[in-house]
């Protein structure tokens, strides 16, 4: 009995695979390394996961998560999952962006894409990650990303880029002033995903003009910095996976057309799919 993580900094998708016909979905919330301690991360499994599990003896953990970059913080995941599943014997811990190439493209070959809370892109074949980006995350990257559009559509608020209409309709959902931005910003934990709370918004008004330029704009910045360096994109299709690439898939289509690369599938979540992946092993 085994399970599969995928963990992006706002929610974490598990499942516990009993059997090759019985497959448990849980979700929790997003385990990252980086901004978390063990014990932080002990304290989301043990009270979020644990009791989904109704005592089931799991030996092997496949956990793929953002911030999951390498042994240093990789085993700040592992510890926790020792500490909380007693029966385990083993846990491989790698990045979202492994785990997300698995889900995408499987035993071929194909550049792929993160487009959730965060961005990120890799070259795979064989099974590996073989050319990716230098992710610098949130603040300092992270184009095309649910946190970057929501900074981004925040921004043209306050700056008064925003047409009257979706200026009007942005104060009357959210009724932000500039403290309470400046606060979740700069002072509370997870400033991403608190940008990336404002995407509905964006979703919702996808047909206005403004916010079509907002979005194919981060599209294009996102492709053209990361995946159009790659010297196999003019060979490779481009996959995408997160909620971003799923519920903006039309202006993504768009601006990776208008960059000239080569579309591939877009999956919301990797999760099925990584549990195929590790059931074919």
């Amino acid at each position: 009995m085994f399970l599969i993580a995928d963990s992006g900094s706002t929610k974490t998708d598990w499942r516990l695979v009993v059997s090759d016909s019985q497959v448990l979905a849980i979700q929790t919330d997003g385990v990252n390394p980086y901004y978390q301690t063990t014990q932080q991360i002990v304290n989301t499994l043990q009270t979020q996961l644990v009791p989904y599990l109704h005592k089931a003896a799991v030996t092997n953990v496949f956990f793929y998560g953002t911030g999951c970059t390498g042994p240093t913080v990789n085993h700040l995941v592992a510890d926790a999952l020792y500490i909380v599943l007693p029966d385990l014997q083993t846990v491989d811990v790698n990045s979202d962006m492994l785990g997300a190439a698995r889900a995408a493209v499987g035993h071929e070959s194909g550049i792929v894409c993160i487009l959730g809370t965060g961005a990120n892109a890799c070259c795979y074949s064989n099974n590996h990650l073989i050319r990716g980006i230098q992710s610098l995350g949130f603040w300092l990257g992270d184009e095309g990303s649910g946190g970057y559009l929501g900074k981004t559509l925040v921004r043209d608020f306050f700056q008064e880029r925003l047409p009257n209409d979706l200026r009007d309709a942005f104060q009357i959902r959210y009724a932000l002033d500039r403290p309470t931005l400046l606060e979740n910003a700069y002072q509370k934990p997870f400033p991403n995903r608190y940008f990336a709370s404002f995407t509905p918004f964006l979703s919702e008004n996808i047909t206005h003009p403004h916010v079509v330029e907002l979005v194919v704009t981060a599209f294009d910045s996102f492709l053209t910095t990361y995946v159009k360096r790659f010297p196999e994109a003019d060979q490779w299709p481009v996959h995408f996976v997160g909620s971003i690439a799923y519920y903006f898939a039309q202006p993504l289509r768009q601006a990776v057309q208008r960059v000239g690369l080569t579309m591939g599938q877009i999956l919301k979540a990797p999760a099925e799919r990584l549990v195929d992946f590790h059931k074919d092993e």
